[in-house]
């Protein structure tokens, strides 16, 4: 199939599939007169990519699990190199989502103590006399 058509099926741009190309991750064929020719297995890597980085995965670190797809697997997460990506980042995720998780504590104290404040900056301003 020619770029279009993979963009097509693949729901994205030519531009990004000659992006991806750019870094190595999406191979075609030449035809005789230039064009990019792709086959089905093209079509499995870009579905990959896209599943990938739309869970914020770099385009480094989608390397391996092209790799596993071009080694003839069927699924990119089966291989050790794949596996080790996935491990790290779900770390990062999970320190993440630690770092997160502070930040939500301190917020939830500091608007506790600002409602604090404001009701006994209200039952003050009620108190006086006046």
């Amino acid at each position: 199939m020619l770029i279009g058509e993979l963009a097509e099926r693949a729901g994205t741009s030519t531009r990004t599939l000659r992006y991806y190309e750019t870094h190595g991750l999406v191979r075609p064929r030449r035809s005789a007169n230039g064009y990019r020719i792709y086959d089905e297995a093209e079509l499995r890597v870009v579905h990959e990519i896209r599943a990938l980085l739309a869970v914020g995965f770099g385009l480094d670190d989608i390397r391996p699990f092209v790799a596993c797809l071009r080694a003839g697997n069927s699924s990119g997460d089966v291989c050790p190199d794949s596996v080790a990506v996935l491990r790290r980042k779900l770390a990062e995720v999970d320190d993440y989502l630690d770092r997160l998780g502070t930040v939500r504590r301190q917020l939830h104290a500091q608007l506790a103590r600002a409602i604090a404040h404001r009701e006994e900056t209200c039952l003050r301003t009620r108190n006086r006399p006046g």
